[in-house]
């Protein structure tokens, strides 16, 4: 008797294990979703009927292009247990190449934005290269990074906007722009559709490629991964330089909006793209995050945003907002590793 009472508590304890942690891989995976359908649903029934149209909806997903497409790169950043303080320079630096490039050089609209993207993975480049072999850690070295970029792209403007002329901006300037109403596809504007796809590329390349593993195996523990003949290096390097291409991918979102190189823009948005990763699940601790938890998280941002404007409320409310999300979004993190643990 006492055998079959064992038995069963046995049972029932890996039973009970196995609800656990399907919830909590449930809870991980459609936790930032939900939290969104809350942030929105909140909005929806306080805010202006404007905040329900079909227009608003355009502009929050044109608001969360430039953040986003900066925020895949940072995913694998902080999946891999590091991270990067540069992109917001790196935006401005490529808006400024885009448009040097352009109006000075003759260049054709691909070659500039090619241009852009490779300054970008330049840097990130340069930046992995320096943590893997002077082996700082890579607050520092981003912190740095990201002083000398905005020097850079201060100097490529000598400290003023390029202009250029619209002649020269060919379909560059219709990536952000809105779709008129009543067109049709493509519905959304081209830069939100380059989003789409590129998160998908991320997606594939996390979960189907041995570099995804990688990135993860390293993130998890760096030790074990280079005892399993992981090349932590070479891994950390390309994560880097992915990082870098992927804020150079804004800088031609952001380009695409504001049609001039502006080296002063983007100041603070290295804060906005860790803040989606985070909020989304990523964990800076490494190991953990989602392409779709990021995309997620720059949504929330940019609802709350444009809930907060259009209920007229000043700009330091959504800060404190969405301060606070990322608080507990970190909190609950730090909370479920002890609990792991």
């Amino acid at each position: 008797m006492k055998i079959e009472t064992g038995t069963h508590n046995s049972q029932f304890s890996i039973l009970n294990s196995a609800f656990t942690s399907n919830w909590r891989r449930w809870l991980n995976t459609f936790g930032p979703l939900l939290a969104l359908s809350v942030v929105y649903g909140i909005f929806a029934c306080i805010a202006p009927s404007s905040f329900r149209t079909p227009r608003t909806l355009e502009m929050i997903a044109k608001h969360t292009t430039i953040v986003g497409m900066a925020a895949l790169g940072m995913t694998l950043v902080i999946i891999s247990g590091g991270i990067d303080l540069s992109v917001g320079s790196i935006v401005a630096m490529a808006t400024a190449v885009i448009a040097k490039l352009l109006q000075d050089y003759g260049a054709g609209p691909v070659a500039a934005a090619l241009g852009g993207v490779a300054a970008g993975a330049l840097v990130g480049l340069l930046s992995g290269t320096l943590i893997t072999s002077l082996r700082v850690v890579p607050f520092i070295v981003t912190l740095g990074m990201m002083l000398i970029v905005r020097g850079t792209a201060k100097l490529i403007g000598q400290e003023q906007k390029i202009d250029v002329d619209t002649e020269k901006l060919r379909w560059l300037d219709e990536l952000m722009a809105s779709v008129p109403r009543g067109q049709g596809w493509p519905w959304l504007p081209l830069g939100v559709w380059l989003l789409i796809v590129m998160a998908l590329a991320v997606a594939f390349l996390l979960r189907y490629t041995r570099l995804g593993r990688h990135i993860f195996a390293v993130g998890s523990n760096e030790q074990t991964a280079r005892l399993c003949g992981v090349v932590v290096w070479r891994v950390k390097v390309m994560v880097f330089m992915l990082c870098g291409a992927f804020a150079g991918l804004a800088g031609l979102m952001q380009f695409s909006r504001l049609t001039v190189g502006d080296p002063t823009v983007a100041v603070g948005l290295e804060l906005d793209v860790i803040a989606a990763v985070v909020i989304g699940g990523g964990s800076l601790s490494g190991g953990e995050g989602s392409v779709l938890g990021t995309l997620v998280g720059a949504l929330i941002m940019t609802v709350i945003a444009s809930g907060c404007t259009q209920m007229g409320l000043p700009n330091y409310w959504q800060e404190i907002i969405t301060g606070a999300i990322i608080i507990v979004a970190v909190a609950l993190d730090r909370l479920r590793h002890r609990r792991a643990a």
